[in-house]
């Protein structure tokens, strides 16, 4: 128990098995680079900002003792992040590191499979079941094509699955667009597999036509994931999770890897609410949102996904979230989630450990896999829409270009495609738009980000006499997202305004949002980490911005968006005392907080106004956005939209589009469900204008 004075105020399939299982060293740890004089400049901003600190006066345990005295050189922070998986400060600060179960589970799996001779590899590929596969080597291993074999390997493997393939073999060594190592012909190409591009490949390949995937990430295996927030933000987050906008106003996450953001996000799946499809289909005219297709279109996704409401128990920070509306009289309700009741795990943004959670590489692109005429290219950056000239200046789309390492060296193939579908997310598909000669002057435009703002309380593990909540509850555990309150969301009236949610903080990203006052204030937070609940506003952001590349994003958070957030914040911090915390405060820069039992009524009323009335623009407190959406989006006249209600370019006859960044505004919710359904109604038209190809041939 910490205890200190403080202010009352302050190979099977085309990839090889052990590409799956051990694709990384779980072992290895962060080794530097730098020079000499390098590491003395790192070593002195390390130590400034976690420096060694005795504390006078305090009763610590021997591991907080040890964190405290410790600095970031002593712990040889410049020098590695992890080794063999475990950190100085994890118990310290409370934290158990990758899921304990999950840990044993890969050792066992480990043990097994190292034990096994290559001698009885062939037997052992006899010996087990299509089940026990997937859970080894996961549910997508025989439809992934590994692009490090020698081309003629690579070639005869696509051929498999009867994709035509032409292996062009370059007397200068280099290969380019127009000179492509490779040339595979298919019926359909998608770029992207996440919650739009998954979609619609699996109906396509559903269909009997023949798809091919590329995706720019990586594929990870159940047991091959870290659980670890470094390896997982370099391998499974775009930007090895280090995005934000051009000001540094808003830290931005999306999912890069097989799966996309479903892979990495919280499970959230809440249909496109009734104010949204409303004005989708009335004031921005599109029918589609109102249409029998768009209704079944979500039945269909959240039925895929498991999609259901109950909770068997209900994590930390959730229940905070449940018990704080409850005094309050806030309305709280249950969230949709594409996981079951028991799927207690706060880990499933760095991947799901069992599968358990329903994202596209564990439903549509199974199906895709399991259709036997389609497959998937890890590893693979699309980098130009191939097309060829059409009438009324409208452009014919013929494939992608797509580029990836081979031993090194850039290594360029070409897909020859019928139709091509773009679902790289609403911060790529413009950038391959721009960089494949369209011109539309939407693309890139109207982003949205979803802007969140956080509170936070903190909870001893002794706080109360009911013993609420459990001392064996930690923040970083149970279902990330399982209540929800809309009392500041005025879905009643306009739509805009703010929803109230939890997070997945797990140490880095907590320690990286919470501000830092001093080395010893920040090591005082962090020994708080595994009993602070989080709790956020998400504004549907009327303001937008403008993707320039997928590095360079400019958004600015408009009035109205800023005061639907301080709403929000006022809201949250409320559900924090009222739900017991001990301690409240928000991420502005000033770090200040209140200890709520030990202030009067009218002490409290005036934190609360000042703290989530503070500016949101000026860069004092960090903003967060897990969902981008808008930047090519769909409406009914090229002056003021990238694509049609079919999901189809106004500028290129068979290119498609089907992410996120065809909604037509913000969408104010968790948006898996509505990029699914609308990837869904997507490929019912793409099916129809391959049918027709089909029948004309």
């Amino acid at each position: 128990m910490l205890k200190m004075e403080e202010n009352t105020v302050s190979e099977l399939g085309n990839i090889g098995k052990q590409s799956l299982l051990w694709g990384q060293d779980k072992t290895a740890y962060y080794v530097n680079s730098l020079s000499a004089r390098e590491m003395e400049s790192l070593t002195a901003i390390s130590d400034t900002f976690l420096p060694s600190v005795t504390m006078d006066g305090g009763d610590l345990d021997g591991d907080a003792d040890a964190f405290f005295r410790c600095s970031a050189s002593m712990a040889g922070t410049p020098e590695r992040v992890d080794e063999k998986n475990e950190n100085l400060s994890w118990k310290a600060i409370g934290y158990k590191g990758p899921d304990p179960d999950f840990k044993k589970q890969t050792i066992q799996c480990d043990k097994t499979l190292k034990q096994t001779s290559k001698d009885d590899q062939q037997q052992h590929k006899e010996d087990v079941n299509y089940e026990e596969e997937a859970e080894l080597y996961g549910p997508l291993y025989k439809g992934l094509i590994d692009m490090q074999l020698p081309r003629d390997i690579v070639a005869d493997n696509l051929r498999k699955y009867g994709f035509p393939v032409s292996v062009k073999h370059n007397k200068t060594g280099a290969s380019t667009i127009s000179s492509p190592s490779l040339v595979v012909k298919c019926d359909a190409v998608v770029v992207g597999s996440g919650s739009g591009g998954g979609v619609i490949a699996g109906i396509l390949s559903i269909a009997g036509y023949k798809v091919l995937v590329l995706e720019k990430g990586s594929y990870f295996a159940r047991k091959n994931l870290s659980l670890l927030e470094g390896p997982t933000m370099d391998q499974m987050y775009l930007s090895g999770g280090m995005l934000a906008t051009d000001d540094m106003g808003v830290v931005v996450l999306a999912g890069s890897t097989v799966g996309g953001g479903s892979t990495i996000n919280w499970s959230a799946s809440i249909p496109t609410p009734k104010h949204v499809v409303n004005e989708w289909s009335d004031q921005h005219e599109l029918e589609l949102f109102d249409s029998k297709l768009y209704k079944e279109a979500m039945d269909v996704v959240c039925d895929k996904m498991g999609v259901q409401s109950e909770i068997s128990e209900e994590g930390f920070n959730n229940s905070v979230l449940r018990k704080g509306c409850q005094e309050l009289g806030y309305c709280v309700q249950n969230i949709p989630r594409n996981s079951p009741p028991d799927h207690y795990c706060g880990w499933c943004c760095l991947g799901c450990k069992d599968g358990k959670k329903k994202g596209t590489s564990e439903t549509w692109l199974v199906d895709l896999v399991n259709s036997g005429n389609s497959a998937i290219l890890p590893g693979c950056e699309a980098i130009k829409v191939l097309h060829r000239k059409g009438s009324k200046n409208r452009k014919i789309a013929t494939g992608v270009a797509f580029k990836f390492e081979y031993k090194g060296v850039k290594d360029i193939c070409v897909v020859e495609s019928e139709v091509t579908i773009v679902a790289s997310g609403a911060l790529c598909t413009p950038n391959l738009l721009k960089k494949s000669g369209l011109k539309n002057s939407n693309i890139g435009k109207n982003l949205h980000l979803h802007p969140v703002a956080m509170a936070w309380g903190y909870f001893p593990d002794s706080n109360v006499a009911e013993e609420w909540p459990e001392e064996s509850k930690k923040s970083y555990e149970g279902g990330i997202m399982t209540a929800m309150s809309t009392v500041v969301a005025d879905f009643d009236k306009s739509g805009y305004g703010a929803v109230i949610q939890t997070p997945a903080l797990h140490p880095g990203m907590f320690s990286s949002l919470i501000p830092w006052i001093s080395g010893t204030d920040i090591k005082i937070r962090m020994c708080k980490f595994s009993r602070t609940a989080h709790i956020f506003a998400l504004a549907r952001d009327k303001g937008s911005g403008t993707v320039k590349s997928p590095n360079s994003i400019s958004y600015k958070l408009e009035a109205e968006d800023e005061h639907n957030l301080q709403k929000g914040l006022e809201k949250v911090l409320r559900i924090l005392a009222a739900a017991g915390a001990e301690e409240i405060g928000t991420h502005h820069c000033k770090g200040k907080s209140i200890k709520v039992k030990k202030v009067s009524p009218n002490e409290f009323e005036r934190f609360v106004k000042e703290e989530s009335l503070r500016p949101l623009r000026d860069l004092s407190t960090p903003l967060c956005s897990a969902h981008q959406m808008g930047s090519c989006r769909m409406g009914i006249d090229p002056k003021t939209s990238v694509v049609n209600q079919m999901g189809e370019s106004w500028e290129m006859e068979g290119l498609y589009l089907a992410d996120t960044s065809v909604f037509p505004t913000a969408l104010g919710v968790n948006p898996m469900v509505t990029v699914q359904s609308i990837a869904y109604c997507t490929a019912q038209s793409v099916v129809e204008i391959l049918r027709r190809k089909k029948s004309i041939y």
